[in-house]
Parts: structure tokens; C-alpha cells; sequence
């Protein structure tokens, strides 16, 4: 990503109401469509809040948004032939600017956490729904990298997986963004949990407290001892034959995205097959979409103040290496949430 602007601290002090640097994206594509500018910064909706941005959290969901595959998210309104929102970034953490005039929860000088429109820039707008004031005990590099992440966790676990105490759990995937929130959110409802992630992230997965980890590159699934209540998949490239064999006969799979598939679909067809098959069987196999809402945010964020979740962040990074952050989570090599750190924290 190449920077051929003026310093941000030069420009931004002859226009400081006006401009903000950003990370920008003009045409899907790799990193290298990443740039970084000095841009307008976001208008403020009537029930909006306008944040100055400390820190923003970095998932493979980012990844899907670049790309623009598969691109059947282009016709979800994301835009057809370049990103509706130049800006990307959604998961934000930092310091309230001004508000809408329609919104009182929140006031200038608040800390808060939550999902925004572009939050890879010193500025970004957010719905006042899709925020939470920021626990005092939570730093701003933590709360940037819960939200999403988390509240896809905690809906997997608790609406669609119905998870009760005493269960045994299988994470697959549980070393990534939303696995780490899994593992520990999973634990805290009183689950036995194992993960399943690749050699070098196995003590990882064991530190988030995991009761055993699988290695897949040398483990098949099938060759795992006994079965699972409920399977949490987010790896997205097993077989539903596979699956289900590891399930016990009245368990809940829970597809959670998915990364196997063509570049139209994606994992899709793989996740209506698995609701088609649920018909015929006890199994209860099933796939969701995450909801953006305060239900889950607020239960989040109660669960980060009291200690029992701890965001896993693998990598830090400033706004110029976000192109690079990309890439290692492209690779596969990135470990728990990537945050790109962009403003001063407390």
C-alpha cells in the first residue's frame, strides 16, 4: 500500500474539521487496490455518532469485502462493480466526536465500542445501535477487536447452538477471529471444548482453554474419540458427511460463513444442503447470518468488563501495514483478531 499523500499531520492541521486520513479502495480486488489518502471526512446521519477511531479490528470478513467474492455479497449491497464504501472497516474502537440529532445515548468525549461505516481512518461514522460504551477496564486495541468476531461467537453458541453446560463442543476453525471468541464463550457456558486448528496454533487454542486441541493436518476428524453435542464450524471446508459423523444422532452443527465454494456462492450451497439434510434427520444442521444488534453487543461487552472473554489479538499493526495484515490473513498465517491501531489510546 503506497502512501503518496502529504503527511497526515501537516495536512490535517490546516483543515482539521474537514479531512482525515484513511485506508481507501477504489476497485475490488488484492491488497494492492489499497491506498491510503486524505479524504472528506464522513457526514454525520441524524442517528449517528461520528468517532474519532483509536484502534479498528481486521477479520477475513474484511477480506470478502476487498475482493468482492464470492459475489453474490455485490448484490447484497456492498456494490456491484467497486465497494459501495470506499473506506473499509467495520469493527471500531475510540472516542465520540458529535452526534445526530436524534441520538442520546452517547455524547461527545465517550469511549465506545462497536461496528462503523469505514473505520479504517481517523474518523468513521457508526448507527448509534451498533455501539456500547467502552468498559474502562478494556483498552481501546481490545474492544476494536471484539465486536464482530464476538457477537458472532456468542450467536453461534447461545441462539443457533443452543449450548447448555456439559456439552461437549467442537470448535473448528478456533484459532481465527471468531474460534478464539468461540472457545472462551463456549467455556464460560460451561461446555467441554475442543479445538481444532493447525500444528503451530495448538498451544494457542490451548491457552484460550480449550480442554483438547485437534491438529487437522495430521487428524482427520472422523478419528477424534467420541462425538459432539454441538460443532461450531468455522473452517468452512468439511464435508457435511464428515460432520455429521462426529455429531452425535440429535446434535446441532452450526455453519458459521463458509469458505469452500465457487467464487459466485461461496460456501452457500454447502449451507443449504446442510438445512435440506436437517429435514431428514434428528441432527439439527443448520447455518446462520450474524446480526449487527445492541441483544448481542451489550452481552458482549459485559462479558469482556467482567474478565471472562479476553480478545485474542495476533498482530498490531498501523494504518500504512493494513495492506500487509490482509495478505497474512489471506495466507492463512494470521493468529486471533489483527487490530490496526490508528489514533492514541488512554
Amino acid at each position: 500500500m503506497t502512501n503518496t499523500h502529504t503527511p497526515p499531520s501537516a495536512e490535517l492541521a490546516d483543515t482539521p474539521s474537514t479531512t482525515m486520513t484513511a485506508v481507501t479502495q477504489r476497485s475490488y480486488g488484492s491488497a494492492d487496490t489499497l491506498a491510503i489518502e486524505q479524504i472528506e471526512r464522513p457526514q454525520l446521519g441524524e442517528r449517528e455518532v461520528l468517532i474519532e477511531v483509536v484502534a479498528a479490528g481486521l477479520d477475513r470478513g474484511v477480506w470478502h469485502l476487498m475482493t468482492g467474492t464470492p459475489y453474490l455479497i455485490r448484490l447484497l449491497g456492498y456494490g456491484l462493480m467497486k465497494p459501495k464504501q470506499p473506506v473499509p472497516g467495520a469493527d471500531v474502537a475510540g472516542r465520540v466526536v458529535a452526534v445526530g440529532s436524534s441520538v442520546g445515548r452517547f455524547a461527545p468525549g465517550d469511549e465506545v465500542m462497536g461496528i462503523a461505516q469505514g473505520s479504517f481512518a481517523e474518523y468513521a461514522v457508526a448507527d448509534a445501535d451498533k455501539l456500547a460504551p467502552k468498559p474502562s477496564n478494556v483498552s481501546f486495541e481490545h474492544a476494536a477487536a471484539s465486536t464482530i468476531s464476538g457477537i458472532t461467537a456468542l450467536q453461534a453458541l447461545t441462539k443457533v447452538g443452543r449450548v447448555e453446560a456439559g456439552q461437549r463442543v467442537l470448535v473448528i476453525g478456533a484459532s481465527g477471529g471468531v474460534g478464539s471468541f468461540t472457545v472462551q464463550i463456549a467455556k464460560g457456558l460451561g461446555a467441554v471444548v475442543t479445538g481444532v486448528a493447525s500444528t503451530d496454533k495448538l498451544d494457542f487454542v490451548r491457552s484460550l482453554g480449550a480442554d483438547d486441541v485437534v491438529d487437522y493436518t495430521r487428524t482427520d476428524l472422523t478419528e477424534i474419540d467420541g462425538r459432539f453435542d454441538v460443532i461450531i464450524d468455522i473452517g468452512g471446508r468439511n464435508p457435511l458427511s464428515k460432520l455429521r459423523r462426529v455429531l452425535t444422532p440429535t446434535g446441532t452443527l452450526v455453519i458459521v460463513g463458509g469458505e469452500d465454494g465457487g467464487r459466485f456462492t461461496g460456501g452457500i450451497g454447502r449451507n443449504l444442503r446442510a438445512v435440506i439434510s436437517s429435514m431428514f434427520t434428528k441432527q439439527r444442521l443448520t447455518f446462520f447470518i450474524s446480526s449487527e444488534s445492541r441483544q448481542y453487543i451489550d452481552p458482549l461487552v459485559e462479558l469482556l468488563a467482567s474478565g471472562e472473554v479476553t480478545p485474542a489479538i495476533g498482530r498490531r499493526a498501523p494504518l500504512a501495514e493494513t495492506a500487509d495484515a490482509l495478505r497474512e490473513i489471506e495466507a492463512g498465517k494470521a493468529t486471533g483478531k489483527t487490530v490496526i491501531v490508528i489514533g492514541a489510546g488512554s
